[in-house]
């Protein structure tokens, strides 16, 4: 099995392609442009996905260097890269060994793929290499529910949905993998909303953090 094998999902590819136009029109696009706002200098984006982030990063921003693993969605995110604003280079690469020398970027971006990275603590440790020591953590995740009931059904339904859904854990407590991977978290907003017509409200969080020094 070579590196990226493990992170192919074809099948979920195509859905979340043809999904998240929904979800952006109910919200996602919104809190896109806030975890994006002000960013500056080169950023590193984890987990680009079919990249929808790419049309709402700042003209303050000098690159982007977009990280995707899988070959169905680094195909989609090569193909927005192209219609950017600013330039965009998108790799093939997993969180957990980026190939990149220590504080390279001035900025980091995870947004909704800290669910699915088999070891997001690695990934966070990883990501906090590669930053500046002035480098700041931009972060748009959903995690498990504050609610008791919401939460116990998350934990239910998160080995059934990780097989089909790409990865992806619907029960992860975000925050807390954050700040044990060495970053200091600043503003977060919790943050409730459905992506898609027939799903209950979801709990995201969105904020930024920096380098423990």
């Amino acid at each position: 099995m070579t590196d990226l094998e493990q992170f192919q999902h074809p099948r979920f590819a195509r859905l979340y392609e043809r999904i998240s136009a929904e979800s952006e029109r109910r919200g996602t696009a919104e809190h896109r442009d806030r975890a994006l706002d002000g960013l500056r200098g080169r950023v590193i984006e984890l987990g680009a996905g079919n990249g929808l982030n790419f049309a709402h990063y700042p003209s303050t921003v000098d690159e982007v260097v977009a990280i995707e693993p899988d070959n169905s969605l680094r195909a989609l995110a090569e193909e927005a890269a192209e219609n950017a604003n600013i330039p965009v280079q998108v790799i093939a690469a997993h969180a957990d060994d980026l190939p990149f020398g220590d504080s390279t970027f001035d900025a980091a971006i995870a947004s909704l793929v800290l669910c699915s990275v088999p070891d997001p603590r690695s990934a966070l440790t990883e990501l906090r290499r590669v930053l500046k020591p002035t480098g700041e953590l931009r972060f748009f995740e959903h995690v498990r529910s504050t609610s008791r009931l919401r939460g116990l059904f998350q934990d239910a339904l998160t080995p059934l949905w990780s097989r089909v859904g790409g990865g992806c854990h619907l029960n992860r407590d975000t925050a807390a993998t954050i700040a044990a991977a060495g970053f200091s978290i600043g503003d977060v907003d919790r943050i409730y909303y459905a992506p898609l017509k027939f799903s209950p409200p979801q709990a995201h969080i969105l904020g930024r953090a920096n380098p423990t020094r």
